[in-house]
């Protein structure tokens, strides 16, 4: 596994480490009426580490015994794969594609961390937003919520496709992710705008790339 800013399983002592592990805390608690068992990571604009985000979440996860499964939804820019040095031959696009049903467990890969699986974007979709809203994306989510105990959705950035907001109709709760200092205001103020006409339930935002050593607000 290549662990390029997998900071929670190369060094789980760092307070960045620890800081994942609250954000882990914090949504277990985020709803009282409803176990949040799926979750969808994104972000404004490109290159503000929602993917580190969703790994990294998905990894503290898997340390704390919960069965959890990380599904690469970026069809355009897929990183997934990349990041846990897996293979993408075979992933997502592949269970949605097929006419015929695909034993999912075999594009669902194993990773040397406990209770850590991946399902990677797999081939490139030529209209990806088509198929992440058929009903075939929906009842494939349904299907894994009765195996894993938490699924965590890496999607594009809310801004430049619809996928976002289509697959945050299937899931329990929406992550965020800002990249302190890069993200514009009115860009992240749209990204909030769009999730909740969908009805999303935003459950919070993460800053990233946050420079603690700076002063002032």
């Amino acid at each position: 596994m290549k662990g390029l800013g997998l900071i929670t399983f190369k060094k789980p002592n760092i307070p960045i480490a620890e800081a994942y592990r609250t954000l882990r805390t914090n949504i277990q608690f985020s709803s009282f009426d409803k176990k949040i068992k799926t979750l969808l990571v994104t972000s404004s604009g490109p290159g503000e580490g929602k993917t580190t985000t969703a790994s990294n979440l998905a990894i503290v996860m898997a340390q704390g015994g919960s069965k959890t499964l990380l599904i690469d939804c970026d069809q355009r820019k897929p990183n997934v794969h990349m990041v846990f040095g897996c293979s993408n031959a075979e992933g997502l696009s592949n269970i949605l594609v097929d006419k015929n049903e695909v034993d999912i467990n075999k594009c669902i890969q194993k990773t040397e961390i406990t209770n850590l699986y991946i399902l990677a974007s797999g081939t490139k979709l030529p209209n990806p937003a088509e198929f992440l809203g058929s009903a075939k994306m929906k009842n494939l989510i349904e299907e894994l919520k009765e195996i894993y105990d938490f699924i965590i959705l890496d999607t594009p950035p809310i801004i430049l496709v619809t996928d976002a907001q289509i697959l945050a109709q299937y899931t329990d709760g929406c992550l965020l992710v800002i990249s302190s200092g890069e993200a514009e205001r009115d860009s992240v103020i749209k990204s909030k705008g769009l999730l909740e006409k969908v009805n999303a339930k935003i459950l919070g935002v993460v800053i990233n790339k946050l420079d603690l050593k700076k002063s002032g607000y």
